[in-house]
């Protein structure tokens, strides 16, 4: 069956690259044999590490759900009706309104929340802003789409702020939404209060939505407290994607949650629930004892876990920052304020024989075994993305061979 009907329905991988894929290059390029273990700082997955643990809270109220033999079954497509109400109250703890359990849809991870939101939006024409550096899934999602993308800057000399003045030349009435992610990932920056109203003003005044990835929600350990964006939901209508994976240190039980933070109610017109209700009934969530081990989860979980693993993120933070102050060549231009990620600008003319972020990362996971994601997989060539979400001795082994490498490739004066 040849012939031109076969030119109309050839399949297109989107070009976007993925985080998960060139760490799988990265991984590949590791010479085996060289004596020399692989340390990751590469992934966003802390549970690698045994200084990173979830609660046993967390894992007793699995094991509850699961024995007691009434989650075997299927589960409402939007998530059970207990889990949904467990999580719309956890949220609603910092808000200056009540969500109520209709706002909230339960996904299979943040990755899950993130289609969904831009399936909902997804219309012939359609724009996104995304922050750049950002997280590409975004990118991978809006072309299987048919989204068109358009990156505003974060600026690394504030704080990797939104530039607000970018916001306002790139959005048109096409524009469907602007995404924000906070805590940051890959930048570790934590927004301020005001700035967090600057963004829903301008949102606002451009009448379009945000939508507000607070998968690192709570992870601040610098000295600005994390604050949702759904407390500007009177402003502009917020989309609240978030999960359990990183506050509870449990990303393979792909536990998240889709949230129509939006109090004057654009969200709870009948015609656009059950538009998002029947996207729901094609989705797979997460497993049915995973969902009913929520409200367990979060009713009994010790603020002395969640004080634990701040501390130990703050301590790997400041490890990293001050191993890197020690190599000429490479540059954190903002001290991680939270997430578990900073960027780390290259000196490219301090170093021999390395093209750029790609070459760099490439020969460091072959000659060193030390993986670090390349700039470029977030948005940001010649700079590197490197996760502290380790433990200290780790740390300080991977960013040692970091500096070794360094040396070994610094121009000669």
């Amino acid at each position: 069956m040849e012939g031109a009907g076969n030119a109309n329905h050839e399949v297109e991988a989107p070009s976007r690259i993925t985080i998960k894929g060139i760490l799988g290059l990265l991984m590949e390029n590791v010479e085996t044999g060289n004596g020399k273990r692989v340390v990751s700082l590469g992934m966003g997955d802390p549970s690698a590490y045994t200084c990173f643990r979830t609660t046993r809270v967390a894992e007793d109220a699995v094991v509850d759900a699961l024995q007691s033999q009434k989650f075997n079954g299927y589960s409402p497509t939007v998530g059970l009706p207990q889990t949904r109400r467990a999580i719309a109250e956890y949220l609603s703890r910092d808000l200056r309104y009540k969500l109520s359990s209709d706002d909230v849809f339960v996904t299979s991870g943040c990755t899950q929340a993130i289609d969904v939101a831009l399936a909902m939006l997804a219309r012939p024409g359609a724009n996104v802003l995304l922050p750049r550096p950002g997280f590409p899934i975004y990118e991978l999602c809006a072309a299987f789409r048919h989204i068109e993308v358009r990156h505003y800057d974060l600026l690394p000399n504030k704080g990797w702020e939104v530039d607000l003045d970018a916001i306002q030349t790139l959005a048109d009435r096409n524009t469907v939404a602007m995404v924000i992610i906070n805590p940051g990932n890959p930048c570790g920056n934590v927004y301020t209060d005001q700035h967090l109203r600057e963004i829903a003003e301008t949102a606002e005044k451009l009448k379009t939505l945000v939508i507000a990835d607070e998968v690192y929600g709570h992870l601040a350990f610098g000295d600005t407290p994390f604050v949702p964006m759904g407390r500007y939901g009177r402003i502009v209508p917020v989309l609240t994607l978030g999960s359990l994976s990183k506050r509870w240190i449990v990303p393979g039980w792909r536990l998240g949650w889709f949230v129509t933070s939006d109090p004057s109610g654009m969200f709870r017109k009948p015609k656009v629930v059950e538009r998002i209700k029947k996207y729901f009934d094609i989705l797979g969530g997460p497993s049915t004892f995973i969902q009913a081990a929520v409200p367990q989860i979060i009713e009994r979980t010790d603020e002395a876990f969640f004080k634990k693993n701040i501390d130990m993120l703050r301590l790997t933070a400041d490890i990293c920052c001050s191993r890197i102050s020690e190599i000429p060549c490479l540059t954190c231009p903002d001290k991680p304020k939270g997430s578990m990620a900073m960027m780390v600008k290259l000196n490219l003319s301090l170093l021999e024989d390395i093209s750029d972020d790609i070459d760099f990362c490439f020969k460091l996971a072959k000659e060193e075994s030390v993986i670090i994601l390349p700039g470029l997989a977030v948005g940001l060539k010649d700079w590197v993305r490197i996760t502290f979400a380790a433990d200290p001795p780790s740390l300080e082994e991977g960013l040692g061979r970091i500096k070794s490498f360094c040396q070994r490739y610094a121009k000669q004066v």
